[in-house]
């Protein structure tokens, strides 16, 4: 009986090392995954019928606020209690606009996603006077918008996607900016019967000189600023009107100017014409001899001598042309023989840079003699 348990007890201790001797045989699992034959994440295919999302991913969500003290404020703008006609929607990651309550007259909606803007928001606010929409992805706009809003005088459309001028713009704006867009075509007519526009930008653009026709701007008729700069134009637009006090050029391919072009400017008293390709055969020996002109800016061209001007003229940008010398005698607006105890007649420049041409200190003492005001010379 002894001897039965002990060959009992013997053969259970042999089948246990076998055990052990298995395990510890046995590799280990690593406890990191091999930085090599990483496998590719599984993608998570949307079940059969589910829609995809409609907004591009990287826009972020609408920013809603609390509920406002007006009942007719949407939830994506705000209503400051202090001023009952302003709806400020900027900056709320908007794709599209609200319904305007009908009591606005000064809307904010610029720095936002809006791709679009169609006329039925607009359906109750035939008193709005201030539109921006500045910074934003618009690329269409309904004709009908501006039905809904026929006393609108400020509108902001600046930094957009806008490839031609809206067209039926109401007839009282008195201000349209739409600078930083992509447009090439303005529709025969755009600015029909808009006679109050006192500013229209379209400052870096895409127009060209067969997108400005002669009957362009023939409706405004008390336009005072024209911004055409950064676009591509080779020739000096035809029919600005005559009541514009401010007209920039900059950074365009114009390098010629007709010899009366600023002949009928009642009120001319801004020229920027930096940044274009203005040499001594494209400048009329006095084409900017205007007596209402007090600031002219050619510099960034290739003039090679000093254009004349009027003794009104107060400051004169030149540098970085290729102008080599400078004559007082021949660019002063009286003889410097004259009486000069008539102060009216003394010339009003007052500054006058001419650094980055082939010039070198002293200014010669003409120049001096001449301009008695001048308080600042860059050379």
């Amino acid at each position: 009986m002894k001897a039965g348990v002990g060959l009992f007890s013997a053969l259970a201790l042999f089948l246990l090392m076998g055990v052990v001797f298995t395990q510890r045989a046995r590799p280990r699992k690593p406890t990191k995954r091999p930085t090599t034959g990483r496998k590719p994440p599984i993608l998570q295919t949307p079940a059969p019928g589910q829609p995809e999302p409609q907004e591009p991913t990287d826009f972020p969500p609408p920013i809603l606020g609390p509920p406002s003290i007006f009942p007719d404020c949407p939830r994506e703008c705000f209503c400051h209690p202090s001023y009952p006609n302003a709806l400020n929607c900027e900056n709320r990651n908007l794709r599209v606009i609200p319904v305007i309550p009908s009591r606005i007259h000064y809307l904010y909606l610029q720095n936002n996603y809006i791709s679009e803007v169609t006329a039925e928001p607009f359906h109750n606010a035939s008193d709005l006077r201030w539109v921006n929409l500045g910074n934003n992805r618009i690329q269409r706009v309904d004709k009908k918008v501006f039905e809904k809003v026929p006393g609108l005088l400020y509108l902001y459309m600046y930094r957009n996607k806008l490839k031609e001028v809206p067209s039926d713009l109401p007839a009282g704006l008195e201000q349209l900016r739409l600078d930083r867009n992509h447009i090439s075509k303005i529709p025969a007519g755009a600015f029909n019967k808009m006679e109050h526009l006192t500013l229209l930008n379209l400052y870096h653009n895409q127009l060209s000189d067969s997108d400005l026709g002669k009957n362009t701007f023939k409706s405004l008729k008390n336009l005072m600023q024209l911004n055409l700069a950064h676009n591509t134009l080779k020739k000096m637009p035809a029919g600005v009107p005559s009541s514009v006090i401010q007209l920039f050029l900059d950074k365009n391919r114009i390098d010629d100017i007709p010899r009366n072009y600023f002949e009928g400017f009642s009120h001319l008293a801004f020229i920027r014409l930096n940044h274009n390709q203005l040499s001594d055969k494209g400048v009329p020996k006095a084409v900017f001899n205007v007596p209402t002109l007090l600031d002219l800016q050619l510099s960034h061209n290739q003039l090679a001598s000093v254009p004349l001007f009027n003794g009104h003229l107060e400051h004169l940008h030149l540098n970085h042309n290729s102008i080599e010398s400078i004559n007082g005698t021949q660019i002063c607006p009286y003889s410097l023989q004259a009486d000069v105890s008539d102060h009216s007649l003394v010339p009003r420049l007052r500054y006058l840079r001419l650094d980055g041409n082939h010039l070198s200190p002293p200014v010669p003492l003409d120049v001096i003699m001449c301009f008695r005001h001048l308080h600042s010379i860059v050379i």
